[in-house]
Order: structure tokens, then C-alpha cells, then sequence
């Protein structure tokens, strides 16, 4: 044990020692803030509506029912001759117009004749046209929408939605909450903890041998699996602190990233026995991403090539993290936790969505050690290989 901990000592004075180290892990986290802003800030502008904006709407046949409605709810709209709508139409296209509205001829005295249960000709029928990729034009028509649905709800009569309801969205803030952090942050951190095991172990690993000071260390009166270990644990607890740097500068920014909807992510939902499973969960995984880059590193001769072999794998997680957006939740049945690396998704999956199982994140946490144990035995005979630590 005291070897073990001399190797992490050493490992973490070169890390906090080495400012280009501190400032690679930094950086990542503090360029996602910014960028999730700066996405958030150019969504928002260009899919919201302009405030005080006033939408140029125009009519055929405009009926005397409807123009009372319209200007009620602060619409101006002008009436035009039918022989226009061709050039309504283009300037809606060309974003210079909103909405162009076509009433049938006659249209009120359509209505008072139209029998729903006797008619056999089909109903009055308004048409509406607008630019979706216009948020102006998209806002005006929605409003347009709502205020003839609720008129001909009026008229016929025949049943009632949510009135007198003042939000019919049952939805709570929990459930928003919830349901976006469970689809983005198990992809997130995944990406997060695979990025930080991947700046730190080749450099450890890879780098030393390329330097020649592994070399020293191999010869030493201490025994390989020792080293191995004390590898193993040093840059899995740097990689947690990279990880949850990133994390951390993640979930600041996604109310950015939503054009500051700040009050759709609520963290007070989780609770202290949920931060302690992630955590678990997170070491866990830690020492099972560490374990599989420390044996790529250890058989390349120099960081770049560590760097290259381990792509293929950042890909994979990268492919892992994304099935815990598909589907409604997390799986319950219990083989999808040793599965190694999905087991972590799926765990994560369900602490965010707060549909989990203690005994499953306890499988994926015994599991990934289990998987980083068989990890450190295989980096320790390779690192009892003179032909694999001694090439250069």
C-alpha cells in the first residue's frame, strides 16, 4: 500500500505541478459555458418572435363576425381583394407579410345555414398562410389559429375543452426537469469522463514510456502491480475532477444553451441518496474507462499514437452514451447492468429520470470494478513484458 500511494503521490504532483495540465482541463469546461451562451443567445434570436412586433395580416372576405375577435386580441388586419392572395403569398415567402387569411364568400351566412348532423356538403372552410421559418409569421398564426378554434367552438357548441382551466399542462416542472437532464446528461457525461480519462492516462502511460522514465520506474524495487494500481486509482480520482468540472460547467450552461429558460431545470429534485449513487456510478466508471486507455497507452510507444488508438473507443462511448435518448427511461431488468460501459448509461438514465433501482446501480457499480480489476491484471502483465514496456 505504501508503494501504491507514493505512484499516486508522484501522479499528482506532476498534474497539479504542471500548468499546461491544469489549463487543458480547465479550458474544455469554460469553452462549453461560452459556447452553450452563445448558441443559446443565437437560438433564441432565431426562433423567437420580435417583442412589440406588430404582424402585417391580410384578408379575403372578411366576415363582420370575425373582425370584432381580431381586434380584441390587438390583430390589425386588412382586408384585400381576392385577386391579391398571389402577391400576399410571395411576400409572406419573402418574409415582408405574416398571414394571409381567405374567407369563403358569404361566410356568416354559411355558418347560421351549416347543420352539422344534417349536412351532407362539407363545412366552411378558412384558409390559412404563413412562413414557419418566420417566428414573426409563425407567432401571428398561432394566434389566428387559436381565436377562429375557439369562435367555432363557440358556435358548434357540442362539448368543452379545459374551460375555465387556467393551464391544462399537468406537466411539473420536476417532469421537464427530469426528462431533459435524462436524456442529455448520461450522452454528456460520458463524453465528459472518456474526455478527461483520454488527456490524462496516455500522458501517464504513453508519455513516460516515451520519455524513458517509465523505464525507471519498472526497475525499481517495487512490484509492477503495484504500479499498475497506483496508476489506475491517481488517474481515475484526476479524471473524476476533470469530469466533474465539465459536468458541473454543463448543467450552468444548458439554461443558456434553452435561450435562458432557466425555470425548466430544477436540480433541488434530486435528493442526497441521488447524488450519491451518480457518484458511485461515476467512479465506477471512472476506473473502468482509465483501466481500458491505460492498455492502449501502455502498448503505444508515444502519446500521439496513444491518442489514435484510442479514438476508435471515444467513439464507442460516444455511440453508448446516445442510447440513453432512445426510449422512455431506463430498462429494469437487471443483465442490462453488466453490460460494461451501457450499464453506466442506463444507471445514469435512471438516477436523472428518478426511475431507478438501488440493486441495479449497486450491479453496475460492482461490475465496473470488477471489469477495471481484470483491466489492472492485464495492465500488470504488460507491464511484466519487457518487450512491450521497453519498445521504442
Amino acid at each position: 500500500m505504501k508503494n501504491i500511494l507514493t505512484v499516486m503521490k508522484k501522479e499528482f504532483a506532476r498534474f497539479f505541478r504542471d500548468r499546461r495540465m491544469l489549463i487543458m482541463t480547465v479550458l474544455p469546461a469554460v469553452l462549453i459555458y461560452v459556447i452553450y451562451s452563445f448558441m443559446g443567445s443565437a437560438m433564441m434570436d432565431m426562433f423567437m418572435p420580435d417583442e412589440d412586433y406588430t404582424p402585417l395580416i391580410y384578408a379575403v372576405n372578411m366576415p363582420d363576425s370575425i373582425s370584432p375577435l381580431m381586434q380584441s386580441a390587438g390583430l390589425n388586419v386588412q382586408s384585400i381583394d381576392a385577386s391579391k392572395v398571389g402577391e400576399i403569398k410571395e411576400k409572406i415567402t419573402a418574409k415582408e407579410a405574416d398571414i394571409c387569411i381567405i374567407f369563403p364568400a358569404d361566410f356568416d351566412a354559411q355558418v347560421a345555414a351549416y347543420d352539422a348532423q344534417t349536412s351532407t356538403s362539407p363545412a366552411p372552410n378558412i384558409e390559412l398562410y404563413y412562413n414557419s421559418t418566420d417566428p414573426n409569421s409563425s407567432e401571428a398564426y398561432w394566434n389566428v389559429f387559436s381565436i377562429l378554434d375557439d369562435y367555432e367552438a363557440s358556435l358548434a357548441n357540442k362539448f368543452d375543452v379545459n374551460r375555465g382551466a387556467e393551464n391544462p399542462d399537468l406537466a411539473t416542472i420536476e417532469d421537464m426537469s427530469a426528462g431533459m437532464l435524462s436524456s442529455l446528461m448520461p450522452m454528456l457525461l460520458m463524453i465528459f469522463l472518456f474526455s478527461g480519462c483520454m488527456a490524462l492516462a496516455p500522458e501517464s502511460i504513453a508519455g513516460e514510456k516515451e520519455r524513458g522514465t517509465l523505464a525507471t520506474l519498472l526497475v525499481t524495487p517495487m512490484k509492477r502491480s503495484e504500479l499498475a494500481i497506483g496508476k489506475i486509482l491517481s488517474l481515475a480520482v484526476l479524471s473524476f475532477l476533470s469530469g466533474l468540472i465539465m459536468a458541473a460547467s454543463t448543467i450552468l450552461s444548458l439554461p443558456k444553451l434553452m435561450g435562458g429558460a432557466e425555470e425548466m431545470i430544477d436540480t433541488g429534485i434530486y435528493g442526497a441518496p441521488d447524488y450519491i449513487y451518480l457518484a458511485l456510478v461515476i467512479l465506477s466508471t471512472i476506473l473502468l474507462l482509465v483501466a481500458l486507455i491505460s492498455i492502449v497507452s501502455a502498448f503505444a510507444r508515444t502519446v500521439k499514437e496513444a491518442n489514435t488508438a484510442i479514438m476508435p473507443m471515444m467513439i464507442l462511448v460516444m455511440l453508448v452514451g446516445v442510447t440513453g435518448m432512445i426510449g422512455s427511461g431506463a430498462h429494469l431488468e437487471s443483465y442490462n447492468y453488466i453490460i460494461p460501459l451501457y450499464n453506466s448509461v442506463q444507471s445514469m438514465n435512471g438516477i436523472f429520470s428518478l426511475e431507478y433501482s438501488g440493486t441495479n446501480i449497486l450491479l453496475t457499480c460492482l461490475s465496473n470494478i470488477a471489469y477495471a480489476g481484470i483491466g489492472g491484471f492485464a495492465l500488470t502483465k504488460m507491464f511484466n513484458n519487457e518487450k512491450i514496456m521497453f519498445s521504442r
